[in-house]
């Protein structure tokens, strides 16, 4: 056996979430035996994407499997932003929603950002409002973005140690690089890292990986992480989720992340699979959110 080689634990978002699931469902359980509201997920769905269909549907399976109500308002490619921002303002009045997401991503005709700003910060459990972001970036309770949150409730269940250790953050966008960043650097467990962000126009990459007690990677691209890129006893988070064309699988694709496993995982501490990592931790997270919506435990009226 090589002397780099490890004997690697997976860390399974898979079997945390179903444990989440199932504490949730307990509470909600609860809530509802003392006559107290049930919490109502409301998601807005644009076209026919196939990774966003997947994405809605499993929420919305998820929502049904912890007791909570849900809602599905569906659109053809061809809505009007008009049309969108009536529908955000409805839910935003809705006292029975309490809280609502709008799929991402939506078809180049409407403003993303437009749609997001729209959304009433307090119903927002994609944590996607400048007001929870701004809330975060400075440590202030909010609904934090779903990505993040289920990687650092991953790390806290599997007691993984970052205090004073060096994190990577491959990838700089809105959802994942950035605001895993700053979660990755705040006062708190898991947290207190030294954090560098990298992206594509980062030079010395290869050396910046080398030199991190944890990567998490969020890029994009197909088995970009190699194991030459990874120090021994390393914890390597991956948030890639690429369908690419598979003769192995019924469906014709398979899920690829952005680590190449086969080759990383034997050098590795820890390491997510994809799929049954990052994603089921993603979902789950945001079933937290609407949780904390429903109790009112964060914004309160």
């Amino acid at each position: 056996m090589n002397m780099e080689e490890q004997h690697y634990q997976l860390l399974d978002g898979k079997a945390v979430s179903a444990q989440m699931k199932k504490e949730m469902a307990e509470e909600v359980a609860k809530i509802k035996a003392e006559g107290g509201k049930v919490p109502h997920l409301a998601a807005i769905l644009v076209g026919h994407d196939g990774g966003s269909e997947t994405y809605v549907a499993s929420k919305v399976k998820t929502c049904e499997e912890i007791g909570f109500k849900s809602t599905l308002i569906r659109y053809e490619d061809d809505v009007t932003e008009a049309e969108l921002l009536k529908k955000v303002d409805e839910l935003n009045r809705d006292a029975d929603v309490d809280g609502f997401i709008v799929q991402l991503p939506l078809p180049n005709h409407i403003s993303e950002e437009k749609i997001i700003e729209a959304i009433d910060y307090r119903k927002d459990v994609d944590g996607f409002h400048p007001i929870n972001v701004g809330r975060m970036s400075i440590g202030l309770p909010c609904f934090v973005s779903a990505t993040p949150a289920g990687i650092v409730e991953l790390l806290r269940r599997y007691d993984i140690p970052t205090r004073g250790k060096h994190c990577v953050v491959l990838g700089r966008s809105n959802i994942v690089g950035k605001p895993m960043a700053t979660l990755m650097m705040q006062k708190a467990v898991p947290g207190d890292c030294t954090v560098t962000v990298c992206h594509s126009r980062s030079e010395n990459l290869k050396e910046m990986c080398l030199s991190a007690d944890l990567i998490i990677v969020a890029l994009g691209v197909p088995e970009f992480l190699k194991a030459d890129m990874v120090k021994p006893g390393a914890v390597i988070v991956d948030v890639g989720t690429t369908r690419m064309p598979s003769s192995q699988t019924k469906s014709g694709f398979k899920l690829t992340g952005d680590v190449k496993f086969s080759e990383v995982a034997p050098k590795c501490r820890y390491i997510t699979p994809v799929p049954g990592g990052v994603g089921p931790m993603t979902i789950i997270s945001l079933m937290r959110n609407t949780l904390l919506a429903g109790k009112k435990a964060i914004y309160s009226e």
